[in-house]
């Protein structure tokens, strides 16, 4: 039986910052050292450029991407079965399916999956009415003709086919027997030695002697020059004949068109709704690269395990990674305002009015006991740098400060060399398309029945800030309606001199920064200073205008 994936995400939000991806590897690090189950890291959005110039100086792997956390065909139980070749008899399909319980079975070539044979399609070879020519017609091979009739091949090449002939049962006069036994023909017959010289002598493609007959050596070497495949078998010329129908190849009465698979990322909603259209009793399951792995079955559908998750530094639903509420929520770790994340049960739930999820985190280490490596000091140290701006976002708090010089030694490094280097990074949009840019580092809320987004670029250089003012404001307009979002607002924040030039766009958007901070509504450029942080600063303030 093959089991559904154990591991528990831990995860940030769309559009990820330093602090998202820092914490989710951190706190991933932390609660499979503690619990012993393994808690994988993911991103939910392309990473900036700051943050994967901190995975690259601290020699970190980025998180694997997850876009959508509803149940896939991978989180379920289904069954692991093996395929079986196209050339292996309905007689040992059979075997098989009754030993291995199965009702379908699956058939392979190179591990692709070339078709399906079920009970059913078992019964109906043996029902069916089928002519002499049968087993030619399905190329049946001769090693599987003895094992049908539980004998063996003493002349000729086991592994070569009947391709021409019918089938015969010689149990009359020699003369009978020439006018209906052809060249290339089957033949079952008995110890008579006038009948098998006559099978020789017509040039017959095969030889089934039964009960275990002599046959001389004469007729064995006569056979031998003409290449004629002699079978002895055990059985009487009645069971042979009701039995040798057992050998034809799979293949030949094998489902293969049209068959309904399903891979290992398929979305289990998307499963349930075909299977609630065909009705089949199994499904067949292939991986990636399209190699057949096993079945599934609506009831294991139906008892599904939803994936398990950890969010970090994030607990608004729009925010979150698609089909969070189809997943198992565990925990809650976050520094931000309490929002609109609902749990089917009970969670940890852990909110620090501090700068960073990463100080929380820390916390964390140190509540259980468990030493921080200098690699994971240095990610959580780059997090409180980028989420305070080196402490100079009110968001900051005494004990962000005092964790960022803590781990900053743990880690060996410099903290004001760092934060310069990460802000140049990041404000390093060399290549990236103004869409790309304005989504870097871009967050959604809702007030009412209005849905806004916030985007923010941090910089220590004037120039830079206005270069990119230039390449994304005529971009703005038409990003808002292409995301169906009501606003847009643009946070040009200069670290140096903690200050933010807002850019908007959306009916209202400039009424409603103008009446929050009191501005003159002729000003060409909406200047905030003092405003460097979006979730202390500015949506508060944009929130609480919207909401009157």
């Amino acid at each position: 039986m093959e089991q559904g994936n154990e591991k528990v995400y831990v995860v940030g939000h769309r559009n990820p910052d330093t602090d998202s991806i820092c914490s989710a590897i951190a706190y991933a690090a932390l609660k499979t050292k503690i619990t012993g189950v393994e808690h994988s890291p993911r991103r939910a959005g392309q990473l900036n450029e700051e943050t994967q110039y901190v995975l690259e100086y601290f020699g970190v792997q980025a998180p694997a991407l997850i876009m959508d956390l509803r149940v896939q065909v991978k989180d379920v139980d289904f069954r692991k079965v093996e395929g079986m070749s196209g050339s292996e008899s309905i007689k040992k399909a059979w075997a098989r399916m009754k030993e291995e319980n199965l009702h379908t079975m699956p058939v392979v070539r190179d591990g692709k999956l070339e078709g399906l044979i079920t009970i059913g399609d078992i019964a109906m070879s043996y029902m069916g009415v089928h002519d002499s020519s049968i087993l030619s017609q399905a190329k049946t091979q001769y090693r599987n003709i003895a094992a049908a009739i539980d004998g063996k091949v003493i002349i000729g090449n086991e592994h070569s086919y009947l391709t021409s002939g019918k089938v015969g049962v010689v149990a009359s006069s020699c003369e009978y027997m020439e006018k209906f036994v052809q060249k290339d023909d089957l033949v079952i017959l008995s110890d008579r030695p006038a009948a098998q010289q006559m099978a020789i002598d017509l040039n017959v493609g095969c030889m089934v002697v039964c009960a275990g007959a002599n046959v001389s050596e004469d007729v064995l070497q006569q056979a031998r020059e003409k290449e004629i495949v002699v079978i002895s078998s055990p059985h009487d010329t009645f069971t042979v004949a009701r039995l040798i129908n057992q050998s034809i190849p799979v293949k030949h009465f094998m489902t293969r068109d049209h068959l309904i698979t399903f891979k290992m990322k398929d979305y289990v909603d998307d499963v349930r709704e075909v299977m609630s259209k065909k009705r089949f009793r199994e499904y067949p399951i292939l991986d990636n690269a399209g190699n057949f792995i096993g079945f599934i079955t609506s009831r294991r559908i139906l008892n599904s395990r939803k994936k398990k998750v950890i969010l970090v530094d994030h607990n608004e639903k729009n925010q979150a990674v698609e089909g969070i509420g189809q997943a198992e929520v565990l925990e809650i770790i976050d520094h931000h305002r309490l929002s609109s994340i609902e749990t089917i049960g009970p969670v940890f739930f852990r909110n620090q009015p501090v700068g960073c999820t990463a100080t929380i985190i820390y916390q964390m280490y140190q509540e259980n006991n468990v030493e921080v490596s200098p690699t994971i000091a240095g990610l959580l140290c780059s997090a409180i740098i980028s989420d305070t701006l080196m402490f100079r976002s009110p968001t900051c708090t005494p004990l962000d400060e005092a964790t960022a010089k803590n781990l900053a030694k743990i880690a060996g490094i410099e903290i004001d060399i760092l934060a310069q280097a990460m802000f140049r990074a990041g404000s390093n949009l060399k290549g990236k398309t103004a869409e790309e840019v304005l989504f870097l580092d871009f967050k959604q809320f809702h007030v009412n029945d209005i849905v806004f987004g916030v985007g923010q670029i941090n910089s220590m250089s004037k120039e830079e800030l206005q270069e990119i003012r230039d390449k994304i404001l005529p971009q703005m307009e038409l990003s808002r309606r292409t995301n169906g979002l009501d606003m847009i607002f643009f946070m040009l924040t200069n670290i140096i001199t903690e200050s933010t030039e807002l850019l908007c766009c959306g009916p209202g958007a400039k009424e409603t920064v103008v009446e929050a901070y009191g501005l003159d509504e002729d000003a060409e450029r909406l200047l905030l200073d003092g405003v460097v942080s979006r979730k202390k600063q500015l949506v508060p303030a944009l929130v609480a205008d919207l909401q009157q």
